[in-house]
């Protein structure tokens, strides 16, 4: 039997395919992996972000019974003085 040349190029267009499918697929699964980390420290993030307002809300239902504690919330930029001016419409 001959040795057909087509059948070798198609042999070899199966094993580039072959590697190829394999690459794609390590790629999608490290990808996969990556993903699934991210969602992880996304939800992390969100569950922090949600306590801090928590607090923050706390802190400042806390300063309209007890006023005490605004000249700490002042002083960390979550509620803006009273005393402050208010600013000046400009003038033409």
């Amino acid at each position: 039997m001959k040795n057909n040349p087509l059948t070798t190029i198609l042999i070899g267009a199966l094993a580039l395919s072959a590697v190829w499918s394999v690459i794609l697929c390590l790629q999608y699964v490290s990808n996969t992996r990556e993903l699934r980390t991210m969602q992880g420290q996304a939800l992390n993030i969100n569950n922090r972000q949600m306590t801090a307002q928590a607090i923050l809300n706390e802190a400042i239902e806390y300063g309209k019974k007890n006023p005490a504690i605004e000249p700490l919330l002042e002083s960390v930029g979550i509620k803006k003085s009273a005393a402050a001016p208010a600013a000046k419409p400009a003038t033409r």
